[in-house]
């Protein structure tokens, strides 16, 4: 067996790793992910390319988790021929429901304003190219296949997969495949997807595995170490309320799942802790509210702290006020309050959706703040904000950078370095090989280097785009 890194190779985008050759004396092929590239003006081009081997000839695939950056090329792959199972946890399906059909209706909406803006001369250059459907989103639904975590199961001859919690998001999981080499005698590749942080609130622990041969495991916070929660916390108290006593909005770009349900849950505690007062809390995403409700709907899965959080809300709904914005006027009222709003919206990168309208109309004045939670890749308006631009381009015009900038890095959902290397103590021996994959290439050497001096591990790679390893 052979594994290709089709993405996320030195970067944080794109996952999709194939995998093929013998099991049990049988040809096989199958992916780990496929994901969508986002930022940068190569992702269009890089999201267009063709796999190395036709869909159809795809034997299955396996789905680490929700975000589209892991999942958010698999309508394009249904429809080009692919008619295998895909293969994820019960609540990762639920989340692809709402996840997908977003995905294709923005690109639709995308193609369609382009072409309305190309008729009036008003647009350069092609049109964008919608990579997939709704009815091809919808489509590929019907293909998913769900097993739950722990669940042994065999999707093709002589292999074998099971799921292990990643606490990255809800049904986000860590893939171990067993491919059986001879009569008995079995290789096992563990793919750790996206890791999340231990000891923080709303998912579990990520699970920890003994044994594995070969070895995936990602970079995205490789290179550094996150605030502590309660310096998180500090930090975001005081930014709360040094904003709303000079009556500024603070604006809130979070990505719609995981991010902003911990986001919600961290106001509500802060709130039932008595160190924030009682806030008006605008949640303007369509998804993130219906990716809230399912939230709501699968407390079992969350640690004991977020169902204690949700409980307390229930029995003192008058301590906040807490509103999901229905429809596009609403948003657009949101941008008249000139004061003490706390707004948290999609995307998490601001590269698209309704937080692009936020920053435009609350970036210039300087009550105002932007907190940063989460992840910006290069090339994104996110990253922009983050490396203080002085000035951006929102809808064609330059938008001044007035209000203040905040980077949150507690409140990520990966592990920083320390985390990282704590889950690999959890394997009794080294694995024979390790790739290190979704980290930008200066987190991803420095990782490398914190596996060698502090674990002494060798055979550690990092993988170019579309090289090959044996397994």
């Amino acid at each position: 067996m052979h594994i290709q890194f089709l993405g996320a190779s030195q970067e944080v985008t794109g996952s999709k790793y194939l995998i093929r050759g013998k099991a049990a004396g049988l040809d096989h092929c199958f992916l780990i992910d496929y994901g969508m590239f986002q930022g940068g003006r190569e992702a269009d081009t890089k999201n267009l390319a063709p796999l190395p081997i036709e869909p159809s000839k795809l034997d299955f695939v396996i789905l680490t988790h929700a975000h589209i950056d892991h999942s958010g090329l698999l309508p394009r792959l249904c429809a080009q021929g692919f008619k295998g199972n895909i293969y994820c946890t019960p609540t990762t399906a639920a989340l692809l429901k709402i996840m997908l059909l977003d995905s294709a209706h923005l690109q639709e909406a995308d193609f369609e304003r382009a072409k309305r803006k190309q008729l009036q001369g008003r647009w350069k250059g092609d049109l964008p190219t919608p990579l997939y459907t709704t009815l091809e989103a919808i489509d590929c639904l019907a293909q998913l296949e769900k097993i739950p975590f722990h669940h042994r199961f065999s999707p093709a001859h002589g292999i074998y997969i099971e799921f292990f919690d990643a606490g990255h998001i809800l049904g986000s999981v860590i893939t171990a495949v067993d491919i059986e080499q001879e009569k008995g005698q079995f290789h096992r590749t563990v793919i750790s997807g996206d890791l999340g942080m231990f000891d923080r609130p709303l998912v579990n622990n990520p699970e920890f595995i003994e044994q594995a041969d070969t070895l995936v495991i990602e970079s995205t916070y490789g290179d550094r170490l996150h605030r502590q929660l309660s310096e998180t916390e500090d930090e975001l108290v005081e930014v709360i309320h040094k904003t709303l006593q000079h009556n500024g909005n603070v604006i809130i770009p979070a990505f719609a799942v995981g991010r902003t349900q911990e986001i919600i849950f961290l106001l509500m505690d802060l709130i039932r802790r008595k160190r924030l007062p009682h806030l008006n809390i605008w949640v303007d995403s369509p998804m993130a509210t219906s990716v809230t409700h399912l939230t709501e709907e699968h407390l079992s899965e969350l640690d004991d702290s977020a169902s204690k959080v949700h409980a307390w809300y229930l029995k003192n709904p008058n301590k906040l006020d807490l509103r999901f914005v229905a429809d596009v006027e609403e948003s657009k009222a949101l941008n008249r309050i000139k004061g003490g709003a706390i707004v948290i919206s999609a995307s998490g990168m601001c590269e698209a959706g309704r937080i692009v309208h936020h920053l435009k109309w609350n970036l210039p004045h300087r009550h105002n703040a932007i907190v940063i939670t989460g992840f910006q890749a290069m090339g994104t308006l996110g990253r922009r904000l983050v490396d203080q631009a002085k000035l951006v381009h929102l809808f064609g015009k330059e938008v001044p950078v007035k209000a203040s900038i905040h980077t949150i890095g507690g409140l990520s959902a990966h592990a920083d370095q320390a985390g990282l290397i704590r889950w690999l103590k959890g394997f009794k021996t080294a694995p024979k090989h390790i790739y290190i994959t979704h980290g930008e290439t200066n987190a991803a050497n420095l990782f490398l280097k914190a596996i060698q001096s502090e674990l002494g591990w060798e055979h550690v790679s990092i993988p170019n785009m579309n090289t090959t390893f044996p397994l």
